[in-house]
């Protein structure tokens, strides 16, 4: 069984993630704001994160940049979820960062979200 780590700061987004995920056989593991998420990420190592990027306590960008600057972290798949607009700036910074996917959460569904998740613990 794959152990996904969901990052999520709004509590229905979270649930409905968390959710989708139980009845499709993954161990979750939650997290409200970044802090929470590195420190849970450091501790389980999930196989892999969701991680919305507008949070309190330590934004998803800022927790990327320290999960990456870890070798496990390096190497742990990440998809962002996220409403930003991702202007050249921002977009040009998540690159650097290397998540596997980014999926804008108002235009894709929690299936979309399971078949990305399926397809990146598959391979």
């Amino acid at each position: 069984m794959k152990t996904v780590l969901i990052i999520e700061d709004d509590p229905i987004l979270l649930a409905m993630y968390r959710d989708k995920f139980v009845i499709s056989d993954f161990t979750v593991l939650i997290a409200v704001n970044g802090e929470e998420g590195l420190t849970k990420a450091f501790q389980n190592h999930p196989d892999l994160i969701l991680l919305d990027l507008a949070m309190p306590k330590l934004d998803g960008m800022t927790m990327l940049k320290k999960l990456r600057a870890d070798a496990w972290g390096q190497i742990v798949p990440v998809i962002i979820l996220t409403n930003l607009n991702l202007d050249g700036k921002i977009l040009a910074e998540i690159i650097t960062y290397k998540p596997t996917y980014s999926l804008m959460k108002a235009n894709t569904t929690p299936e979309d979200v399971l078949a990305k998740a399926r397809d990146v613990c598959a391979g």
